[in-house]
C-alpha cells in the first residue's frame, strides 16, 4: 500500500451530486479528490436522466410523424433503426461524461477511478485497477454513492429478459412485447418510449392507478394518451412470478384482486423504486447513522451524525432527483469550505417525461386539502392556447394552487403549481421561482408573458385562481 495522500475534501461518487460537489470545492480552492468506481456522471448521465430523455425525444418524433397530416404534411417510410438510435444516444452520454471529467480538471479537482471504503471517519481505502490506495481528508468527506433499482421476489435481474432501468435504455434489438412492473415515473416514461417505437407494452401496477403519488387529474391525460397509443394497464395487480415458454418468451403471473391473470412478454422491466447504495463502503466503521431503509440520516447542512462526514443525493433520501443531488453537492461543498449554506429551499420541482409531460412544484391539490388549508385553484387548459394548437399539443393544463391569507382572506399565496402538457418540464421553472419568492397569484398574473407562447398558460391559470382569466370562462367563486 502506498503512502496516504491528504486532501482538504474527498467526494465518494461522481454522479450529479458528487461531481458537482467536486467542482464547487475546486472553485472554493479546496484540494479535492473525487472517487468514482464506474463512470463519471453516475446514474443520471449514464443510464438515467440523459439517455432516457434522448430516447423519449426520438420516440416523440416518430409519433409526431403520424399526426402531421392535419398540417398538410405527408410523411412516409418512417422506420426505426434501434442500433443507430443506441449509437446516437451513447454518443450524447459519452460527450457529457467526458465533459464532467474536463470540468473537474479545470476546477482543480482530482479524479480517481476506484471503489472507496471507510477505514475511519477521515480515512478511506480505495481499490483501483492497480492496487489499493489510502487517502485522508482534513476538512470533510462527502458520500454520494447514490441508489440502485430494487429487485423484487420472483424476478431476479439477468440483464436480458428480466431487466432494470439500467438495461431498459439499451434495448437492441427492440422486443416485440414488453411488460413493465411498476407504473411509477420510470415505468411510465419508458413505457411511452417503447410503445411509440412499435413495442406492445403492458404496465402492471400494484396500486389502484399509475403515478399514484400525483393528483389524479394530472395523470389522466397521460394514461389516456398512452392507451390511445396501445399501452395496456393492469392496476391493483401484484406480479408473483414468471415461467419461460418453449419459444423463450415469458409468461408473467399476476394476482389481481385474488384472481390469477397472465401477461406474455419477451422482456420484463422491473421498475418499482430505488434503494440506497449504503452497504459495503464502511459507513458502519465510520459510525454513520442510517434509517431503517438504509438511507443516511442528515441535517440541513447535509451533515451526518459524524463530524466531517456529509451525505448527499439519493443516498440521503428524500426526493431522488438529480437536481436535488446537485444542489446538495453545492451545499456540502460550501459548508466544508467554511461558507454559510444549508437546505433552505421552499420546494423542489419535479418533472415526469411522459407524453404529455407532467411537472410539479409545491403542494398537490389533494395534499393541500388534506392539510385543511383554505385554497383556491386556477386551471388553464392547453386546448385554449393558440401556441399549443399550432404545435399539435393541446392535451393537459396548468393548475395553480394558492392559499387564501390575510385578515379578509383576499390574498392568494401560491403554494403549488402543476402542469401536464407540452414542455411542462421547462415551464415549471417559473413556478419554482414563484414559490421560492413567496409570490402571490397577482404577481404571476400581472407579469406580462410573451404571446403566443405556452408560458401564457401559467399567467392565465394564476388569474383563474382569482376569477380573472381572460381566455377561458371563469368559474364562480
Amino acid at each position: 500500500m502506498s503512502t496516504t495522500k491528504t486532501y482538504d475534501a474527498i467526494v465518494i461518487g461522481g454522479g450529479p451530486g458528487g461531481y458537482v460537489a467536486g467542482i464547487r470545492l475546486g472553485q472554493l480552492k479546496q484540494k479535492t479528490l473525487v472517487i468514482e468506481k464506474e463512470t463519471l456522471g453516475g446514474v443520471c448521465l449514464n443510464w438515467g436522466c440523459i439517455p432516457s430523455k434522448a430516447l423519449i425525444a426520438a420516440a416523440n418524433f416518430v409519433e409526431k410523424t403520424q399526426h402531421v397530416s392535419v398540417m398538410g404534411i405527408t410523411v412516409t417510410g418512417v422506420s426505426v433503426d434501434s442500433t443507430k438510435m443506441q449509437a446516437w444516444k451513447n454518443g450524447i452520454v459519452k460527450k457529457l461524461t467526458g465533459g464532467v471529467a474536463q470540468l473537474l480538471k479545470a476546477n482543480g479537482a482530482e479524479h480517481l477511478a476506484g471503489t472507496a471504503r471507510f477505514v475511519d471517519a477521515k480515512t478511506l481505502e480505495v481499490t483501483t485497477a492497480t492496487g489499493v490506495e489510502r487517502v485522508t481528508a482534513t476538512k470533510g468527506i462527502i458520500v454520494a454513492t447514490g441508489a440502485r433499482p430494487v429487485e423484487i421476489p420472483g424476478f431476479k435481474y439477468d440483464g436480458k429478459t428480466i431487466i432494470s432501468a439500467k438495461e431498459a435504455v439499451s434495448l437492441d434489438p427492440l422486443p416485440k412485447r414488453l411488460a413493465i412492473i411498476g407504473g411509477g415515473i420510470i415505468g411510465m416514461e419508458l413505457g411511452g418510449v417503447y410503445s411509440k417505437l412499435g413495442v406492445a407494452v403492458t404496465v402492471i401496477e400494484f396500486m389502484p392507478r399509475v403515478l399514484a403519488t400525483m393528483d389524479e387529474d394530472l395523470t389522466k391525460p397521460v394514461t389516456r394518451a398512452m392507451e390511445k397509443a396501445g399501452v395496456k394497464f393492469i392496476t391493483g395487480a401484484k406480479a408473483t412470478g414468471y415461467v419461460t415458454q418453449p419459444d423463450g418468451s415469458l409468461r408473467v403471473s399476476l394476482d389481481v384482486g385474488g384472481a390469477v391473470q397472465t401477461v406474455d412478454a419477451d422482456v420484463v422491466l422491473v421498475s418499482v423504486g430505488m434503494r440506497p447504495n449504503s452497504e459495503n463502503i464502511g459507513l458502519d466503521v465510520a459510525g454513520v447513522a442510517l434509517d431503517k431503509r438504509g438511507f443516511v440520516l442528515t441535517g440541513d447542512k447535509c451533515d451526518t451524525n459524524v463530524p466531517g462526514i456529509y451525505a448527499i443525493g439519493d443516498l440521503a433520501g428524500g426526493a431522488l432527483l438529480a437536481h436535488k443531488a446537485s444542489k446538495e453537492g453545492e451545499i456540502a461543498a460550501e459548508v466544508i469550505a467554511g461558507h454559510k449554506s444549508a437546505r433552505d429551499w421552499r420546494a423542489i420541482p419535479a418533472a415526469t417525461f411522459t407524453h404529455p409531460e407532467i411537472a410539479s412544484v409545491g403542494l398537490f391539490e389533494d395534499e393541500a386539502r388534506k392539510k385543511g388549508l383554505d385554497i383556491t385553484v386556477g386551471k388553464f387548459p392547453f386546448a385554449a392556447s393558440g401556441r399549443a394548437m399550432a404545435v399539435l399539443e393541446t392535451d393537459g393544463f396548468v393548475k395553480v394552487i394558492a392559499e387564501r391569507t390575510g385578515k379578509d382572506k383576499k390574498d392568494s399565496k401560491i403554494i403549488g403549481v402543476h402542469i401536464v402538457g407540452p414542455e411542462a418540464s421547462d415551464l415549471i421553472s417559473e413556478a419554482a421561482l414563484a414559490l421560492e419568492m413567496d409570490a402571490y397569484v397577482e404577481d404571476v398574473g400581472l407579469t406580462i408573458h410573451p404571446h403566443p407562447t405556452l408560458g401564457e398558460a401559467m399567467m392565465e391559470a394564476a388569474k383563474a385562481a382569482i376569477g380573472e382569466a381572460v381566455h377561458i370562462i371563469n368559474k364562480p367563486a
